[in-house]
């Protein structure tokens, strides 16, 4: 049976929570609402008030965890004094889920390329997910999604750094890159075991820039605004997007598709799907 994939092209918080209903999935509380709290100089991150009307629904509590690299997240101090910058916690009850370095580790028996996986502690303390994803490039994967968000985003401070060096920290700038993507394609493997079936995947089709919502200094959107997508399966949600990405005529788009295949980002979908936790099969279900 094909994963559902719903999708429209009006692009808002009320249309994004529209399309969640229709899955008709009660996500058991306590409620974790994983987010991109957006590095300190970006221009291309999803505001909080866009997220609003579906966070105020939903119930739950917007959680992130700290980076493996410089910058304004990479500190309990910074990453909490950005989230009030940046006026998350204005809106919404937050929690930084390995503040104090505290983590917990999931095990991965049948990781491709790593066997374990270090999150944010305070994961425990919920009972399902909400992955709130904003789709668009990355530096380094290619393309930055749902799948993205289950590993680099659930991943502690530590944690980062071992799936990017793929079990190696001291390699997390250096490691091989294939092996570096099918080590994220584990991670996410893992919180979704984790969770068993509690969880729902948003990615919103925005400010597409080739660059990650982590990049202080980031490209400029390229293509054209293409609309959201809500589904129970986080591989046909990101192989949906890059579906959609190629079908696009839009006038940037060889730039967006060039940084998705220097980096071979396809593969952590490709990576994902043998793992088997979803399908890059998908029922495209268009709501207007």
């Amino acid at each position: 049976m094909k994963a559902k994939v719903y999708f429209s092209k009006t692009i808002t918080g009320e249309k994004v929570l529209e399309l969640i209903k229709l899955l008709n999935k009660d996500l058991p509380k306590p409620l974790a609402i994983k987010l991109h709290s957006g590095e300190r100089g970006n221009q291309n991150y999803i505001r909080p008030e866009f997220w609003k009307p579906v966070i105020d629904e939903m119930k739950g509590t917007v959680v992130e965890c700290n980076t493996a690299y410089d910058g304004s997240r990479d500190t309990d101090i910074k990453h909490l004094q950005l989230i009030k910058d940046h006026g998350w916690d204005k809106y919404f009850d937050f929690d930084l889920m390995d503040i104090g370095g505290a983590e917990m580790i999931l095990d991965i028996p049948n990781g491709k390329k790593i066997k374990k996986n270090f999150v944010g502690s305070h994961m425990k303390n919920y009972n399902s997910m909400l992955v709130l994803s904003h789709f668009k490039g990355h530096p380094m994967g290619g393309y930055g999604g749902a799948l993205k968000q289950l590993s680099i985003g659930c991943a502690s401070s530590y944690g980062k750094a071992y799936i990017h060096g793929v079990s190696e920290v001291e390699k997390i700038w250096t490691a091989d890159h294939d092996s570096f993507l099918e080590s994220m394609a584990d991670a996410a493997s893992s919180v979704v075991k984790y969770f068993n079936g509690n969880m729902i995947f948003v990615n919103v089709m925005k400010n597409m820039s080739v660059d990650c919502d982590c990049c202080a200094v980031a490209e400029d959107p390229c293509i054209a605004d293409i609309g959201i997508l809500v589904s129970l399966d986080p591989i046909a949600i990101d192989q949906a997007c890059i579906d959609l990405i190629y079908k696009s005529n839009d006038p940037g788009i060889n730039h967006f598709k060039e940084r998705i295949e220097t980096r071979n980002g396809v593969h952590t979908i490709e990576a994902a799907a043998e793992l088997g936790f979803g399908s890059r099969d998908y029922e495209l279900i268009e709501i207007k």
